[in-house]
């Protein structure tokens, strides 16, 4: 057999070795490496690179080793979830840099971390003045967290004393011109109604790269030809003005009526009406 070929097929069995082989050590190994998974990714790499160029007799010692050291990484990775302490000892543990706004000096020094470095990675964070930290931890996979004093931290309806429904996750409808029906189904609505709402933008299913229905029920889409504009969904901006036309109307006759009784049974539903309206309206003006 020719070289080229035997190496083409070697490389060939390289991949699909690493490729299962990374799929047994699984996703932790490509999103979050510790100090060993690295040193374990290049090595493993480098023997699959052994195994492909190699043309000595003996290549297939390098598919053993390979073997060993993805065996290897798994017997670790197991003793890390059963034992806290190899945790610690194989990836170390979380260090302070930053408390109640105060820098850690001799932390910064123990993970050989500059104050230059430091003021980086705040950056990164949108913070720019270390006295806004309540506390700054390095993780062992060596990113910065971040967590600002209470002053310093968006506002959010918790903070306001409203309380917020959880949001469902946005459904796909419609994906590259064609309708997904179950979806639909998911979120009880129909073809029907997508038709609907898509004839009130004027907009045909088959130039909508992408539709998704939020969990209001408000459908947003994405054309492919991105100079045409197509207007956002107004249900709840139009469901606020309701609100607020139905308050006015029930204001306007407890004024014109000359009854007591429906006097001030106008006023005590105008009354409601505008602390449900005071209640939705952080969520209707999104």
């Amino acid at each position: 057999m020719q070289e080229w070929l035997l190496v083409a097929l070697r490389t060939l069995l390289a991949i699909v070795i690493l490729f299962l082989m990374t799929k047994i050590l699984g996703k932790r190994q490509v999103s979050q490496l510790s100090f060993f998974e690295y040193i374990t990714g290049i090595t493993i790499g480098s023997l699959a690179a052994y195994i492909s160029l190699d043309l000595d007799a003996r290549w297939y010692l390098g598919i053993v080793s390979l073997s060993v050291w993805v065996l290897f990484s798994l017997g670790i990775e197991f003793l890390q979830i059963k034992s806290k302490k190899a945790r610690d000892f194989i990836e170390s543990k979380a260090r302070v840099l930053i408390k109640d706004g105060k820098i850690m000096e001799e932390n910064l020094k123990k993970e050989r971390i500059t104050t230059d470095e430091l003021m980086e990675e705040l950056r990164k964070k949108s913070v720019f003045q270390t006295a806004n930290v309540e506390f700054a931890v390095m993780e062992p996979s060596g990113d910065i967290n971040v967590l600002l004093t209470k002053e310093n931290q968006p506002l959010t309806p918790k903070h306001l004393g409203i309380k917020v429904d959880p949001e469902q996750e946005p459904q796909v409808v419609i994906m590259d011109g064609v309708v997904i029906n179950e979806p639909l189904a998911t979120i009880g609505l129909n073809r029907e109604w997508l038709d609907t709402e898509l004839e009130k933008i004027g907009v045909a299913i088959e130039n909508v790269f992408l539709g998704q229905v939020d969990s209001y029920g408000q459908l947003y889409v994405d054309l492919y030809d991105d100079q045409i504009k197509v207007p956002k969904p107004q249900n709840k901006a139009t469901l606020l003005a309701t609100l607020k036309k139905c308050e006015a109307d029930l204001e306007m006759f407890s004024l014109s009526t000359k009854a007591p009784k429906a006097k001030k049974m106008y006023e005590e539903c105008a009354k409601e009406l505008e602390r449900v309206i005071k209640e939705v309206r952080p969520l209707l003006i999104q």
